[in-house]
């Protein structure tokens, strides 16, 4: 086994025996990643690659959206839906635009979301 399957099974392990919680913070640190990356890529002009590391956060974010409780998360739920709804829409505009600044906006909502669910 070489070293990139190593850690592949590595990922692979952990994402299998980790809490909800742990879940929910691996998928807020993959769409914050994507979109440090997007930044960079934007940065550079490397207009597909940010494409991608946006798109990627798009579907990281939508994945949230899907998964929402509204029956048990009541007012919480629909506020977050709220909030990932604009997330999502400020990305698909920043990415049409490659505007580095909405990039940075959602990043910046979803790593204080992130700092919140690691407080629980």
């Amino acid at each position: 086994m070489n070293q990139s399957q190593a850690y592949n099974a590595y990922k692979q392990n952990e994402v299998y025996t980790a809490s909800k919680v742990k879940l929910v913070i691996m998928l807020y640190d993959g769409a914050i990643k994507n979109l440090k990356l997007a930044e960079i890529a934007i940065n550079e002009n490397k207009i597909e690659k940010a494409n991608e590391c946006i798109k990627k956060a798009q579907d990281i974010i939508i994945e949230f959206m899907n998964t929402l409780n509204f029956e048990q998360g009541g007012q919480i739920a629909t506020d977050l839906y709220k909030l990932y709804d604009y997330l999502y829409f400020r990305l698909v505009r920043a990415n049409v635009d490659k505007d580095i600044e909405g990039v940075k906006e959602v990043k910046r909502f979803l790593e204080e979301l992130r700092d919140a669910w690691a407080q629980i």
